[in-house]
């Protein structure tokens, strides 16, 4: 199975000088978590997401509108390209602990965007005839390792010990 079979076939992008306000409302009317960030060119430059916005908006005293996607964005961006296999980009998301990629053609502008839960809804389709290509146990390996556990659990001693 292809990531072009499992994506989001659009994306819907802004770009650096994109206000914060506008792509909080890119985000809520068009139901997703993630904007890739575009350059002149279409290339994705970047990704915002909607947690990126909740800690930028708590974390700086401005406006939606005075802060730009740009400021806020992260540019190290994983991608994944629609001939893949899913199995790999679904191992991409596990190791790299993301919920979500942009899928992007050769020249590097966004097609689609794969989400943990279009691999999920996809998961074991066609199980009953046979041709599972992404089985639930995949899947859960894939988000164990994703929603692990990232930093030390902190033990404290019980009252009763």
């Amino acid at each position: 199975m292809k990531v072009k079979d499992v994506m989001t076939q659009s994306a819907v992008c802004c770009n650096a000088d994109t206000n914060v306000g506008h792509a909080v409302e890119l985000l809520w009317v068009n139901n997703c978590g993630m904007l890739p960030v575009v350059g002149n060119d279409g290339k994705i430059h970047g990704v915002v997401t909607d947690r990126d916005i909740a800690i930028a908006m708590g974390t700086r005293n401005r406006l939606a509108a005075e802060l730009t996607v740009g400021e806020i964005a992260t540019t190290n961006v994983v991608t994944c390209k629609p001939e893949d296999e899913i199995h790999e980009a679904l191992q991409t998301m596990a190791e790299k602990h993301i919920r979500r990629l942009p899928v992007v053609n050769n020249e590097g502008i966004p097609e689609g965007i794969l989400s943990i839960d279009d691999i999920i809804t996809h998961g074991d389709l066609g199980k009953w005839q046979g041709c599972c290509e992404l089985s639930a146990e995949e899947i859960i390996r894939a988000l164990k390792k994703l929603y692990g556990q990232k930093s030390p659990m902190v033990h404290t001693k019980s009252a009763a010990a």
